[in-house]
């Protein structure tokens, strides 16, 4: 066998072996002998909203027609969203379906766009990885993971982030417990954002930095992103204000020019700030971007917006608004910048960045 051949033998065969590992598709005699709990019966967290058009979307049904278009259409998509159970199963099976035959994107993998993302609490209480599913149709039902360490764990499943889940079962074998754990009546994190709260470009569901605080902070989180579509508008703010959360953090300058972060900044906070006069309000600044050394248009793009923005935060500041936080954008990513996909949306690596910078400010404006 010459050397090449050997080579894609050798690299077929350890693909399939890690392909077994993490799991794969079940076959007729594993699915009988599987148990199926539909997610639906205990519910999700992320869930702004109960009377939804479909169960995994953002915004109620009243929202159609109110928000723009574009705004109603994104909210369909299931970001942010999570299952929590407790099981000593070896081995975990999900049967999801999602709403869209596109489950990739040229800049972000289907893992992102379309998968489940399996994480577990271990021996000391922190969330670890599991494993996450390689979306190849818009129907699934496959072992997430098998041959895992006895014992009974908490587990936490997210959802696609830029596809509409129809439906999710997970399943363990009927020798196993399975113990739905319901959302919590904590106060959530509620995130206003573009397409990088929405989670472009995590590799997976549990990589966006709203995710990533979830887990650090041990609070629930509601994701409103809305790539290319983050506009600080009072039709979107309607509903915000009718959320129950601990913190809002509003992270729209990516998709505004400088004349919309002026007319709109200001009316946003007061519109919270009205509803819920004790909740913190955290504004971001928009991340610098990457080519901004080199490319002065980048340079000009984030000064234009960043400069009302500032003002408007100083002017309510001078007002005497309380609990106003505010996160400068040369924090978020890395100083080489090396930490994006595509010059703009974040890379995994980018996302942690993020969230180590937004931190900080959370646990102080949460008091913790």
């Amino acid at each position: 066998m010459d050397s090449h051949c050997s080579r894609r033998s050798f690299i077929a065969a350890s693909a399939a072996g890690t392909f077994a590992a993490a799991g794969g598709m079940l076959n007729a005699s594993q699915r009988e002998a599987v148990q199926w709990h539909d997610v639906r019966d205990w519910g999700v967290e992320g869930r702004g909203f109960a009377d939804t058009e479909k169960y995994f979307d953002r915004l109620p049904r009243r929202a159609k027609g109110v928000v723009r278009d574009a705004v109603w259409n994104l909210s369909r998509h299931s970001s942010g969203m999570m299952a929590r159970f407790r099981t000593d199963a070896t081995e975990i099976h999900a049967d999801y379906g999602v709403t869209s035959k596109i489950l990739a994107m040229p800049h972000m993998p289907a893992t992102g766009v379309s998968g489940l993302d399996l994480y577990a609490k271990d021996d000391v209480g922190n969330w670890r990885w599991v494993a996450v599913t390689r979306p190849s149709a818009q129907q699934m039902k496959l072992s997430l993971i098998r041959g895992m360490r006895p014992g009974p764990r908490d587990y936490a499943v997210y959802l696609p982030l830029y596809n509409g889940t129809e439906y999710l079962k997970l399943g363990v074998s009927a020798e196993n417990t399975f113990d739905p754990i319901a959302p919590r009546t904590q106060k959530p994190i509620v995130f206003y954002g573009t397409s990088i709260t929405h989670g472009a470009c995590a590799s997976r569901p549990g990589m966006p930095h709203p995710a990533i605080l979830g887990r650090r902070l041990d609070r629930p989180v509601i994701n409103l992103g809305f790539s290319g579509n983050g506009k600080l508008e009072k039709e979107v703010g309607q509903f915000l204000v009718e959320l129950d959360p601990s913190v809002y953090v509003l992270d729209c300058l990516p998709n505004m020019v400088a004349r919309e972060v002026e007319e709109r900044t200001e009316p946003m906070v007061r519109q919270l700030r009205a509803a819920h006069p004790n909740v913190p309000i955290v504004l971001v600044e928009d991340r610098t971007y990457p080519q901004s050394w080199i490319l002065p248009t980048r340079r000009e793009r984030n000064d234009s917006s960043r400069v009302p923005f500032k003002a408007a935060f100083q002017k309510m500041q001078d007002a005497g608004v309380e609990k106003l936080f505010y996160i400068d954008g040369e924090s978020l990513l890395a100083k080489d910048r090396d930490d994006t996909t595509d010059g703009s949306h974040p890379s995994d690596l980018g996302f942690f960045n993020q969230a180590n910078a937004i931190e900080p400010v959370l646990r102080q404006a949460l008091n913790v």
